[in-house]
């Protein structure tokens, strides 16, 4: 099974490479009309960025499927939840984030256009965990060998993190958009500011759940719920971030250039959460 994990992989990489150079080219290819006439035959309309975008999709489903194989096939050679080393949380993470979008590209209005910026995501992922990381299957450590509780942790963890990377994703285009709507090709600011927060919706509460799960685990794992060891830190830092992008919307209404840059220090709090602090700086996560 693994090696069937690996194809998928490798074949994840090319599909979600795809739908990134389509959804940009559908950015940057000017929104036109294609008109043919003929003796009665009236004109076709043609929407060359919209098609572009199609084509994107397609390939971003495809990215999202062969992923979940990638995931589901490394669960059934190493017969536990595949999220145990820095190869399988990053492939897992990369997957989450293309699962994510697909659904939201499905059930929000004008989620397509965040294509362009998750879909690079999804690449740089995959990228890092072939050129960064060994894939091999090693066994657990003691720690890790709590598999119940290391499914549903990491889990959560790691569908939170996919989640929040389309709130990512919406709102570099809000910032790069600007107030006053700076590019045709773009939804208005008000648009991806409502992706942005829907995205926080979804992904702040199995984040929080995710962190509560941990503590119990560490209770289990350590003796103590609680030692503000530097994943801990971090995890605590990026919920505290994303809870007050939340109630500064709620409580402020916050929307706009201070929400986006709020949501833009939120994700890179999620990813020194996991790269700085997993490869630079040692803790009780450092078995990772």
């Amino acid at each position: 099974m693994d090696g069937l994990s690996q194809l998928a992989f490798r074949l994840a990489l090319i599909a979600s490479a795809g739908a990134a150079l389509f959804y940009w080219v559908g950015i940057v290819t000017p929104a036109r009309r294609l008109i043919s006439e003929g003796s009665g035959a009236g004109s076709i309309w043609q929407n060359v960025g919209h098609r572009v975008n199609g084509l994107g999709r397609v390939w971003a489903l495809a990215a999202a499927m062969l992923l979940l194989i990638t995931v589901v096939a490394r669960w059934q050679a190493v017969d536990r939840a595949p999220w145990s080393n820095m190869w399988e949380f990053t492939v897992a993470f990369a997957a989450a984030v293309a699962v994510s979008y697909v659904l939201f590209e499905r059930y929000v209005k004008a989620t397509s256009i965040v294509g362009a910026v998750v879909q690079p995501v999804v690449v740089a992922l995959l990228a890092a965990a072939v050129l960064l990381f060994p894939s091999r299957i090693e066994p657990l450590v003691p720690a890790l060998q709590s598999q119940g509780i290391l499914a549903a942790h990491v889990g959560f963890m790691v569908v939170s993190y996919g989640a929040l990377t389309v709130s990512f994703g919406a709102s570099v285009l809000r910032l790069a958009q600007g107030t006053k709507g700076r590019f045709a090709q773009l939804p208005k600011a008000k648009v991806l500011d409502d992706i942005a927060h829907a995205s926080v919706i979804v992904g702040f509460p199995l984040l929080t759940l995710g962190i509560a799960l941990g503590a119990y685990w560490a209770n289990s794992a350590w003796g103590r719920y609680w030692d503000w060891d530097p994943k801990e830190t971090a995890s605590l830092v990026t919920w505290l971030i994303y809870g007050g992008y939340l109630h500064m919307r709620v409580q402020r209404s916050w929307r706009g250039t201070r929400a986006s840059v709020m949501l833009l220090v939120g994700y890179v709090a999620i990813l020194f959460t996991y790269f700085g602090v997993n490869l630079w700086i040692s803790g009780l996560h450092s078995y990772a």
